[in-house]
């Protein structure tokens, strides 16, 4: 049998109220941490500022997708049907005049413009979303808790992970206990 040994993986502070959380918030974020997040059983107007958290980059990513699916839309119809380039005969064009318009009319292009860009727009946002915030993960060391199945019915949770740079098990337990939790839970993980 493997020689079994805990460590630390992270900190969890359970508090009664929103204010209390959101105040506890602004001090985990005045002191510094980098790797901590807030549970809560409802979304909570203010919750992002007080933790200093930056705009989120999806939007970016998604329009940037869904232009590049708009020009591809654009050039993949232009070089079937308009252009008549011969590059070693693969793809040298075959003008289509379908309702009287003229190979590469705009009007014709709408339609396929609008689903391709969608189309990447929405795989952009998917595949972006679960890169920047890591999933899929099958397992948190978080769920060991019994206390934090209430996060998702009346309390509210501070994690602070055992990975970030300021960590310290004195420290950050003595900052949890100044922001007067309900509970303060040191969590630990199995190593093998």
């Amino acid at each position: 049998m493997a020689n079994e040994t805990k460590k630390p993986a992270l900190y969890l502070a359970e508090y009664d109220t929103p204010n209390a959380l959101a105040g506890a918030a602004m001090k985990v974020r005045d002191a510094g941490y980098q790797s901590w997040d807030c549970h809560t059983p409802y979304p909570m107007h203010g919750l992002d500022e007080a933790m200093g958290l930056k705009p989120t980059r999806i939007g970016i990513i998604s329009f940037a997708f869904g232009m590049f699916g708009v020009a591809l839309a654009v050039f993949m119809m232009q070089y079937t049907n308009a252009w008549t380039l011969d590059l070693a005969n693969i793809g040298a064009g075959y003008p289509l005049v379908v309702g009287g318009k003229p190979p590469g009319a705009f009007p014709s292009m709408v339609p396929i413009m609008f689903e391709l860009g969608v189309l990447l727009c929405g795989f952009a946002t998917l595949f972006g979303l679960l890169g920047i915030i890591k999933l899929p993960r099958h397992n948190h060391p978080i769920f060991e808790s019994d206390r934090f199945d209430a996060a998702s019915d009346d309390k509210f949770f501070i994690s602070i992970e055992a990975d970030d740079q300021k960590f310290d098990l004195d420290r950050t337990k003595a900052l949890l206990e100044s922001t007067n939790p309900a509970y303060l839970e040191l969590i630990e993980e199995e190593v093998l």
